[in-house]
C-alpha cells in the first residue's frame, strides 16, 4: 500500500494515472513553492512482471531530498522477490544510496555507488513520467531556453540499480498551454509534453496522462 503525504501537503495534492506501453503508474503529486512531493504506484511487465511503490520529496527549487522505491513480483520458478532502494541527497550534495534484496531473480543488483553521483540535483526514477519535472520546472523550460544539461541520479526499474546519467533538456514550442521540449541522452532523444503545471501530458515512449 502506498504510504500517504504528509499532513501539510494535504489539501494540495492532485491525482495523476499515466497509461504506459507495458503497464500504468498512479501518483498523488503536491507541486508549489519550488517544491515537489509525491507517492506512487507503478504496475509493469518488462523484464518481468513487478509492482513498485515510491515515496519522492525535493528540497528547494525542486532539488531531490529524498526517493524511497520499492519493487516486488513472484517469479514462477523461484518464488516471490522484492527490492529496496533509498536515495539521499544532503544541502551540501552528498549523496547516500541504501539498497537490499530478497530472493532469487534475473536481475542486477539493486544500488550503486553515491560518489558517481556527485553534483547530480535530480532524481531520475526509470519508466516514471514524473520525475522529469523538477529539471524542467527549476529551468523555466515552460517558457523556452535550452539547451541545458543535468546530471541525473537514474533509477533502473525493476531492479533498482542507481547510475549516473547526462541527459539535455530543451524547450522547442508552446501548443496551447502546453510545452513542448526535447529530451535526449547517450542514446535516446524524445518529445515531451508538460502541462502548465509543469507536470508531463505526454511522453510517447513512456506514458500518457489520462
Amino acid at each position: 500500500m502506498t504510504p500517504p503525504l504528509p499532513d501539510r501537503l494535504r489539501g494540495m495534492t492532485r491525482s495523476l494515472v499515466w497509461v504506459k506501453p507495458a503497464g500504468a503508474e498512479l501518483a498523488e503529486v503536491a507541486l508549489g513553492a519550488g517544491r515537489l512531493d509525491a507517492t506512487g504506484t507503478a504496475v509493469g511487465g518488462d523484464p518481468l512482471p513487478y509492482r513498485l511503490e515510491y515515496e519522492l520529496t525535493t528540497g528547494d527549487r525542486y532539488v531531490t531530498a529524498r526517493l524511497l522505491v520499492q519493487a516486488h513480483g513472484e517469479d514462477a520458478e523461484t518464488g516471490p522477490w522484492q527490492r529496496r532502494l533509498e536515495l539521499l541527497n544532503r544541502p551540501e550534495g552528498e549523496w547516500t544510496v541504501n539498497a537490499r534484496a530478497e530472493g532469487h531473480v534475473a536481475l542486477r543488483p539493486p544500488g550503486g555507488d553515491a560518489t558517481a553521483l556527485a553534483g547530480a540535483l535530480d532524481c531520475d526514477l526509470g519508466l516514471s513520467p514524473l520525475t522529469n519535472s523538477m529539471p524542467v520546472l527549476r529551468s523555466g523550460l515552460l517558457e523556452g531556453g535550452g539547451p541545458l544539461e543535468h546530471l541525473m541520479a537514474w533509477v533502473s526499474v525493476p531492479d533498482l540499480a542507481v547510475l549516473p546519467s547526462r541527459q539535455v533538456y530543451e524547450f522547442l514550442r508552446r501548443d496551447g498551454d502546453r510545452s513542448v521540449v526535447r529530451y535526449r541522452s547517450e542514446r535516446f532523444s524524445e518529445e515531451i509534453v508538460f502541462g502548465a503545471d509543469g507536470l508531463v501530458l505526454d511522453y510517447p515512449s513512456i506514458g500518457r496522462r489520462v
